[in-house]
């Protein structure tokens, strides 16, 4: 799932104020459509919160009644885009339960898809890191949670596959995804050299552990 349809997809969290049953306002999500798909392709800080609310044909009453600031706006957008990850990961898993190895693979591959897509402007969670280096802002602590699973997750899944050490396996494993999304090859060689330098580093990691039974990779 791209970073724009995750607006819309089925892991899309109520953001703004709710309705009174709970459910996501028709206002708030207007606002969101406008204002996320600009945040990723022109930049966070070059999208002002008049030009969300004109695009978006809501008048400031309304747009503050739903985001006191702007910042709680962005938060609202990285969080929807963390979600619908969040929602692909755990649908792998529960797809190909006891099998890290396909997981990842399946990671790699719709990586390497969005990286090649036409409107692909690179992480959006890093994006905003490079925007908000303050590591106490509102919106770097929706950038530091979601990196946060991200790692947690490789680390279960190279635990699952009998990495000696799974914490610093899945951060190496994160550091080779930042680095596939500034790649200028074609999906089919991102998600190749991806699988490729994954494999290896999960052997060698596996190596490094006590003798033991071992998974496939």
């Amino acid at each position: 799932m791209s970073t724009l349809d995750a607006l819309n997809g089925p892991a899309a969290p109520v953001v703004g104020y709710p309705r009174r049953d709970g459910g996501q306002s028709p206002a708030a999500r207007r606002i969101l459509a406008v204002a996320a798909p600009r945040f990723y392709l022109e930049g966070i800080r070059a999208v002002s919160a008049d030009a969300v609310m004109a695009q978006a044909e809501v008048t400031k009453a309304t747009f503050y009644r739903h985001f006191p600031t702007k910042d709680h706006l962005v938060a609202a957008y990285l969080t929807t885009v963390s979600a619908a990850e969040r929602h692909a990961v755990a649908t792998w898993r529960a797809a190909d339960p006891g099998d890290p190895a396909a997981v990842l693979s399946r990671y790699a591959g719709q990586l390497a898809e969005q990286a090649c897509g036409p409107r692909f402007r690179g992480c959006p969670f890093l994006n905003a890191l490079a925007e908000y280096p303050q590591p106490d802002h509102p919106v770097r602590v929706v950038v530091d949670a979601h990196r946060g699973w991200l790692r947690a997750v490789a680390a279960e899944l190279l635990t699952e596959l009998g990495a000696a050490d799974p914490a610093t396996a899945a951060l190496q494993l994160i550091m080779l995804r930042d680095g596939a999304m500034t790649s200028d090859a074609t999906a089919e060689e991102i998600g190749r050299a991806l699988r490729t330098a994954g494999a290896v580093l999960v052997e060698a990691s596996r190596r490094a552990a006590p003798a033991g039974p071992r998974r496939a990779p």
